[in-house]
C-alpha cells in the first residue's frame, strides 16, 4: 500500500509542475559491496539546501537535492519535519515528503511557498493542494514576500547589452558577439543579460501578476553575480521598505571594482528618487557623493596603487569602499545590519558586520574583536543581539555579539556549522533563544540541528549547558553502511618560527603500525579556509577510504588566525604559503610514522592548481605525483583572462605591463609556475571546465602540453560543459575515477 500511495503522490506532483515530464529522483536506497565510501555511494546521498522555520516555531521546510548517475540528472524535493528535539530515530517517519520543489518558505504556519521549474507555487505543509502562483515562462530566479503577505519581490532576468552588442534582426543565426568593454562574461556564462528584482502586489486569490522592475532602466545588478540570490535583499518588518545589495558599476569599473552597498527602498511610494545608500551618507542611487573616491588615470591597469590604501585611514563609518551585501533588518525595524568589507578590490578582506540605526543613521560595527570573517548571521528578538557563525582555527562555529561589540564564542566544535535561522519562541515563557543551523565535517554531509541558548548568560561570558540536537539524518542510511575515518588537528613550525595548524586525515581501518600513502592537500581561495568542509568532489572521507593519509595545512593567507596570516599571501603568492605547504608535509613525514615519505602525492584546484604548479618545480623530489584542478599556469595570461579583474589587481599587486611595477608584482610574474616547466620531473594530472572564464581551461591545458613536451608523463581530463566546479553526476563520477586511478598508478 505505501508503494501505491508514492505512486499516487508522485504522479499528481508531475501533473502540478507541468513543465516536469520526468520521473522524480528520490532518496536513494543504495546498498553497498563494502564498508568503502565510493563515488557512487558519494552521488547518491542527498544534499540537505535551503530550509526555513514556521511562523510559531513548531516546524521546518527544507530542500533536498537527488541526483540520478544514469539519467546524468538531478532535481530538487521538499520535506516537512517537527521541531521536537532530537528526532534523528525516527527520521524518515516524521518527515513528510511534499514533493518536487526548492527554496520553501512559510507564509502561515500550514501554508508553504515554494519554486518549481521557474515559477513560484503553494502548497499546505502537508504537501496538498498545489497551486502556481506566477506564470513567467519559467523566468523566476528567487523570491522573497513581504512580512504582511501583500507582495512579493521577484527575480528575474532583464536584457543588458550595452557591453555585448545585440545580434542584428537580420542574422538572426550569427553566433558571432561584439564586445565593447569588461565583464562580457562572468563565471561560466556571457553577460547578455543581468538580475533584477521585480515587485509585485499579492492579489486576494493568492496569484501574482503585474510586476514592476525596481531597478528599471538601471543597467546595474541586483542581486549580485554569479552567486548572489535572495539573501541580498530585505523586508523591513513593516513592509513599507526593502534593503537590496547592489555594485552601480559597469563594464572595466566593474571588472576592477567590489564597491558595492547597501540602498534602502521605499516600497510605499515606488519612488526611486528617495533611495538612500546606508553606506555612503549622502549617496544616492547609482550617484557617488561628493569627496567619494575619484580613479586616477592608471586605474585601470594599476588600480591597487590607488586603490589598496584609500581610505583605510578615513571614517568608514561613514563611507564604505569594499563589498556591502546581505541586509537583514532587526524585529523591531530601527535597525539593519549586513557584512562589510573595508577596502575596494579586496574580496577576501574581513567580513564585518555593521549595523545601522534607522533613526540616527548612526553605523557601528560589531564584531571588530573577532579577527576573522562574519559568514552568516541572524538577528535575536530582542533587536540588540546577533548571532553569527566565522572561522577560526579551521572550524567554523557559533558567536553572539551584542550592539556594543562585546563578542562572545558559544560552541567550539570540531565541525562548521554553515547558515543558521532564528527559531520563533513557542511561547511567552520559553526565553531561551533557539537557532536552526546547517552543521558538516569531514564525515559527515549537511543535516539540520537545533541550538538552544540558554537565557540570562552575560554577556562575553561563554554559556554553560548550551545543547545541541540533531533533526535530520537524510544519509544515515549510507553512512552506518561506511567504515569511519578519523582527523586530529597538528600543529608545526615553519621556516619563519611561526605555528601553523594542519589537518591529519587517516583511513578507515587505521593501522598505526603501517605505512600510507599520504596527499598533500593544496587549498583554493586562496583565502579560504580548511575548515570542516564537506565537498562532493574534495571530499576527504572518500580519499582516505581509498587507502590514502591526507595532510591538509591551514597556510598563510587563510582566515581563523587573525587578519595578518591572512593578508601575507596577497602579492606573494610563491613566498611564505608555498613555504608553509613543505613544512607540513615535511613535519607529517618526520613525526608521524604510518606516512611514508616515499609515496607523496601533492594534489589542489583553483590556488590549489596554481600551488601544485608551482610545487611541480620546486618540491626537490619530495613527490612522485601531481593533481591540479582549474589552476593557474601562466600569471602574465592569468592576469588579463580572468573576467573579475579585481582579484588579479589586488593579489598579484600591478600590472605585468609596467615597467616600473611593484616589487610584489615583480615577484609574483618572475615566480610564474609555467617559468618553471625545465624542473618539472614528476607526473602530473591536469583538469580543467572549458566554460571556467574565473581561469580560463587554456592555463591547464597549456600545463599539459608542456609536460608532454617535456616528456614528463600526464594525463588532461578536459570538461567542455563544465565550469570552475564539476557539477553533472557522471563528469563527477568520471572526476572521481581518474582522479583515484592516477593517484593508485604512482603511489600504490
Amino acid at each position: 500500500m505505501k508503494r501505491l500511495a508514492l505512486l499516487f503522490s508522485l504522479i499528481a506532483i508531475m501533473a502540478s509542475c507541468k513543465q516536469e515530464q520526468k520521473p522524480v529522483i528520490t532518496r536513494s536506497d543504495i546498498q553497498l559491496a563494502n564498508d568503502t565510501l565510493t563515488p557512487e555511494a558519494l552521488w547518491a546521498m542527498g544534499r540537505i539546501g535551503a530550509y526555513s522555520v514556521s511562523p510559531d516555531g513548531s516546524k521546518v521546510a527544507y530542500q533536498v537535492t537527488y541526483y540520478s548517475v544514469e539519467e546524468n540528472r538531478s532535481n530538487a524535493v521538499l520535506y516537512v519535519l517537527p521541531i521536537t528535539g532530537d528526532s534523528t530515530a525516527d527520521y524518515r517517519k516524521n518527515a513528510t515528503f511534499l514533493g518536487l520543489g526548492s527554496d520553501p518558505v512559510w507564509l502561515n504556519d500550514n501554508k508553504l511557498a515554494f519554486a518549481c521549474k521557474g515559477e513560484i507555487w503553494t502548497m499546505t505543509a502537508k504537501g496538498k493542494s498545489r497551486k502556481q502562483l506566477t506564470h513567467t515562462d519559467g523566468a523566476v530566479e528567487g523570491f522573497l514576500f513581504s512580512p504582511d503577505r501583500q507582495k512579493v519581490i521577484v527575480i528575474k532576468q532583464v536584457p543588458f547589452h550595452d557591453i555585448i552588442q545585440e545580434r542584428p534582426a537580420d542574422l538572426p543565426k550569427s553566433t558571432g558577439r561584439v564586445i565593447t568593454d569588461l565583464m562580457y562574461r562572468h563565471w561560466d556564462h556571457y553577460v547578455e543579460s543581468i538580475p533584477h528584482p521585480f515587485l509585485a502586489d499579492v492579489n486576494s486569490d493568492g496569484s501574482i501578476s503585474e510586476m514592476t522592475d525596481i531597478l528599471e532602466g538601471y543597467p546595474f545588478e541586483c542581486p549580485m553575480e554569479p552567486f548572489g540570490g535572495v539573501e541580498q535583499l530585505a523586508w523591513s518588518p513593516d513592509s513599507k521598505s526593502i534593503a537590496f545589495t547592489c555594485r552601480t558599476k559597469t563594464g572595466i569599473d566593474y571588472s576592477i571594482s567590489t564597491d558595492s552597498d547597501i540602498f534602502l527602498y521605499d516600497a510605499e511610494s515606488g519612488d526611486m528618487s528617495k533611495t538612500k545608500n546606508l553606506c555612503k551618507d549622502g549617496g544616492e542611487f547609482g550617484v557617488v557623493p561628493d569627496g567619494g573616491f575619484v580613479d586616477s588615470p592608471d586605474h585601470i591597469c594599476n588600480a591597487t596603487k590607488t586603490l589598496k590604501h584609500q581610505f583605510i585611514n578615513t571614517n568608514l563609518k561613514d563611507y564604505n569602499v569594499g563589498y556591502d551585501l546581505n541586509p537583514k533588518f532587526s524585529p523591531d525595524g530601527r535597525y539593519v545590519a549586513w557584512l562589510s568589507m573595508a577596502r575596494d578590490g579586496y574580496e577576501s578582506d574581513r567580513q564585518r558586520l555593521c549595523v545601522c540605526d534607522l533613526q540616527s543613521g548612526e553605523k557601528r560595527y560589531v564584531t571588530e574583536s573577532f579577527d576573522s570573517s562574519v559568514d552568516d548571521f541572524v538577528w535575536a528578538d530582542d533587536s540588540n543581539t546577533l548571532y553569527f557563525i566565522g572561522v577560526w582555527h579551521a572550524t567554523e562555529n557559533l558567536y553572539r555579539t551584542n550592539l556594543d561589540g562585546q563578542v562572545t564564542q558559544l560552541t567550539s566544535l570540531q565541525a562548521d556549522w554553515g547558515s543558521l535561522q532564528l527559531v520563533p519562541s513557542a511561547s511567552a515563557e520559553d526565553s531561551s533563544p533557539r537557532l536552526l543551523m546547517e552543521r558538516h565535517d569531514y564525515f559527515h554531509p549537511a543535516d539540520l540541528y537545533l541550538v538552544t541558548v540558554p537565557s540570562g548568560s552575560p554577556e562575553g561570558q561563554s554559556h554553560e549547558g548550551l545543547s545541541i540536537s540533531r533533526l535530520t539524518a537524510e544519509n544515515d542510511h549510507i553512512l552506518s553502511q561506511l567504515a569511519p575515518g578519523s582527523c586530529e588537528p597538528r600543529w608545526c613550525k615553519t621556516t619563519d618560527a611561526q605555528d601553523l595548524l594542519y589537518w591529519v586525515i587517516k583511513p578507515p581501518h587505521f593501522d598505526p603500525a603501517k605505512k600510507y600513502p599520504t596527499l598533500l592537500f593544496c587549498e583554493g581561495g586562496p583565502q579560504s579556509p580548511v575548515s570542516q568542509f564537506w565537498s562532493y568532489r574534495w571530499n576527504f572521507y572518500i580519499m582516505a577510504s581509498q587507502g590514502y593519509v591526507i595532510i591538509a595545512p591551514n597556510r598563510r593567507g587563510l582566515p581563523g588566525f587573525g587578519q595578518e596570516w591572512l593578508e601575507e599571501i596577497s602579492g606573494d603568492w610563491t613566498g611564505q604559503c608555498m613555504l608553509d605547504y613543505l613544512s607540513a608535509i615535511d613535519d607529517a613525514c618526520d613525526s608521524l610514522p604510518y606516512v611514508d615519505r616515499d609515496r607523496l602525492g601533492a594534489v589542489g584546484a583553483s590556488f590549489g592548481g596554481f600551488s601544485v604548479y608551482y610545487l611541480a618545480g620546486h618540491h626537490d623530489k619530495r613527490f612522485k605525483c601531481f593533481i591540479a584542478h582549474d589552476g593557474a599556469f601562466n600569471l602574465e595570461a592569468m592576469y588579463t583572462e580572468t573576467e573579475e579583474n579585481w582579484f588579479s589587481n589586488w593579489e598579484y599587486d600591478d600590472a605585468y605591463w609596467n615597467r616600473d611595477r611593484t616589487a610584489n608584482a615583480d615577484r609574483t610574474y618572475r615566480n610564474s609556475p609555467h617559468l618553471f616547466v625545465d624542473q618539472w620531473d614528476t607526473p602530473i594530472l591536469c583538469i580543467h571546465g572549458e566554460k571556467d572564464y574565473r581561469i580560463n581551461a587554456t592555463q591547464g591545458m597549456s600545463a599539459f602540453n608542456a609536460a608532454r613536451m617535456r616528456g614528463i608523463e600526464a594525463e588532461l581530463l578536459l570538461y567542455p560543459d563544465e565550469n570552475h566546479w564539476v557539477l553533472k553526476p557522471q563528469n563527477g563520477i568520471l572526476w572521481q575515477r581518474t582522479y583515484f586511478e592516477w593517484l593508485a598508478r604512482w603511489l600504490k
